[in-house]
């Protein structure tokens, strides 16, 4: 089982914890409300989890453009 960490908006992977098993609670999944778990949080069919988040770069462009909040996709 892995746990990868994935931009949201361009797909990076910005890292994987690779482990046979690992406390969900050590991670700080728990703060998050069912809505953003259901948003954020994938489980797929080989075991892994993938953790929708946002890299530096995609931070940057959404602080310097903070009308593209709005769209569903700003990477072209």
């Amino acid at each position: 089982m892995a746990i990868k960490y994935k931009c949201h908006h361009c797909n990076h992977i910005l890292g994987t914890l690779d482990h046979q098993y690992v406390e969900t609670n050590a991670l700080g999944l728990q703060h998050l409300s069912v809505e953003d778990r259901k948003e954020m949080i994938q489980y797929l069919s080989n075991g892994d989890i993938e953790i929708k988040t946002i890299c530096e770069d995609c931070q940057d462009t959404l602080e310097q453009n903070p009308d593209y909040h709005a769209l569903d996709s700003f990477i072209q």
